[in-house]
């Protein structure tokens, strides 16, 4: 009885080893294991050719959930914190996306424009960066980890059919502003931007690339802003934003598709002067 319960505390003490030695050689193997590559350097070559970056603060800011509750359809705001009027670009870059640069919005000189929030998709844990240039051509970027996988690929929510129906249709809202030097408006398109990702759960076919690249929103004949975008913004695209009055009576967008799709609205702006 004896040698049998040495022999048992024997394997014991070999299966002990065993699992020992196999831990540290798998601990081993991670250490060693080369790290994943960080696309930003080759995105900043490739977006600004190469310019010079500077991770500042105080030029822009960005707001994103760190997990998003749903990869398709994750909310982002970027505020302007410089003076509106020193900050000429905003770009928005989704490191890990099939197509990282998801929004460039270029601002008007008298825009005034000081936050604008829009939805995205996010395809895999990711930095989110947004890079602000100023008028001297200066860049400045702020970034925030988000952890989201499958945005890209995700279903369409609507039917084909009813998104082919309304493609292009618009919204527009307003909002009472917490500056009362600004106004707070709102532009909604219907589109299903389709990122070529996607499959039909119907044929369980591809859904081909179709997706908004182009948005411009004008005060009178002013120039709020301009966004040239890709498959990264979710399906029907909104953007939110405040800007400064100049006194016209109406918004006027027109928006643009990769498929040569040209959209139009114009709607007044409430309590225009």
């Amino acid at each position: 009885m004896r040698d049998r319960t040495v022999s048992l505390r024997a394997r014991k003490r070999r299966s002990g080893a065993i699992v020992a030695a196999f831990a540290l050689l798998s601990a081993s193997a991670l250490a060693q294991a080369p790290a994943a590559p960080d696309p930003w350097p080759g995105l900043v070559a490739d977006i600004f050719q190469g310019r010079a970056v500077t991770e500042q603060g105080g030029f822009v800011s960005l707001l994103a959930p760190v997990r998003a509750e749903d990869a398709a359809i994750v909310p982002i705001t970027i505020r302007l914190d410089e003076p509106a009027s020193r900050i000429r670009k905003a770009t928005l870059v989704i490191d890990q996306n099939p197509m990282p640069m998801a929004a460039a919005f270029a601002f008007g000189e008298q825009a005034g424009v000081t936050t604008i929030e829009t939805r995205v998709r996010v395809n895999s844990y990711t930095n989110v960066h947004v890079v602000a240039e100023t008028q001297d051509g200066a860049l400045h970027s702020t970034v925030k980890f988000v952890k989201a996988s499958g945005g890209c690929s995700a279903p369409a929510v609507k039917d084909q059919d009813e998104a082919t129906a309304n493609l292009g249709k618009m919204k527009y809202r307003e909002f009472k502003s917490a500056d009362p030097n600004l106004r707070e408006a709102q532009i909604m398109i219907r589109h299903p931007n389709s990122s070529g990702m996607q499959m039909d759960q119907l044929t369980h076919l591809y859904i081909p690339a179709h997706y908004v690249d182009k948005v411009v929103v004008w005060q009178g004949d002013d120039l709020v802003f301009a966004m040239e975008g890709g498959i990264s913004l979710s399906e029907d695209p909104n953007f939110r934003f405040t800007y400064k009055p100049n006194g016209a009576k109406t918004i006027r967008v027109e928006a643009h598709d990769s498929r040569g799709g040209l959209f139009k609205g114009e709607w007044p702006i409430g309590g225009a002067s």
